[in-house]
């Protein structure tokens, strides 16, 4: 049986019913808010080990939710909303969640999607709260990234990619382990938008990103931040 908390935010009574008999049947605790206010003190008050949000909540747009979250936390957190565009969903990632999943949906892909979750992040090494090579300083605990001294402003998915990079530094990552790790799953061999990241994470770090310091390419297979 599992022991993890999980704080459900999701406002339609139905769905919010399902997901709460879904978890418990597997032992999973579960707290329920019916809007994002709730929710957001509910996550403050709870500590939860992961949070389904909705997006169409009736006071707080669901975005505003994550990202007062992700200000606070790096815990993990899967959309579940019935918004199913392309935009939203990369949207959502782009802000710092962790999966996405579109309405409707069965238990047994709720039930996945939320091992592989909580399974990350009981697998995520143990870091020093700052690491720091040459020019290039980032501070775990703060969740800040120093560059000559100036600090670097990443989204959540580009903070994330990085913080894979450096606990990884001198290992080469390949592109299916990158995506795997950032957004759980890996269902394409389309590495395109992988590369946009990787592209603006070293636009904002690097002195030169044509010819970079930090993190290198390894052509065909991925990327590897230089070992310290």
């Amino acid at each position: 049986m599992n022991d993890a908390d999980i704080l459900v935010i999701e406002d339609d009574k139905t769905i919010q019913n399902f997901i709460r008999i879904t978890l418990k049947t597997k032992g999973y605790r579960c707290d329920l808010a019916d809007d994002g206010l709730t929710g957001i003190s509910c996550f403050y008050a709870n500590n939860p080990d992961l949070i389904l949000l909705d997006l169409g909540l009736p006071d707080l747009d669901g975005m505003e939710v994550l990202d007062q979250i992700r200000q606070e936390s790096d815990v993990p957190v899967i959309v579940v909303s019935a918004r199913g565009m392309e935009q939203e969903k990369v949207g959502a990632l782009d802000a710092g969640a962790d999966d996405y999943i579109t309405k409707p949906f069965n238990a047994g892909e709720l039930l996945a999607r939320i091992r592989v979750a909580l399974r990350h992040r009981s697998s995520a090494p143990k870091q020093e709260p700052v690491f720091q090579l040459d020019t290039f300083k980032m501070d775990f605990e703060k969740r800040k990234v120093f560059v000559r001294g100036g600090e670097v402003h990443l989204t959540p998915i580009e903070y994330k990619m990085l913080t894979l990079l450096v606990n990884n530094s001198g290992k080469v990552l390949t592109h299916h382990f990158i995506q795997q790790e950032v957004w759980g799953y890996d269902t394409t061999d389309d590495y395109q938008s992988l590369r946009v990241f990787m592209a603006n994470i070293r636009r904002k770090i690097e002195e030169d990103s044509t010819k970079p310091r930090f993190i290198l390419t390894e052509v065909g297979v991925g990327y590897r931040f230089v070992e310290s």
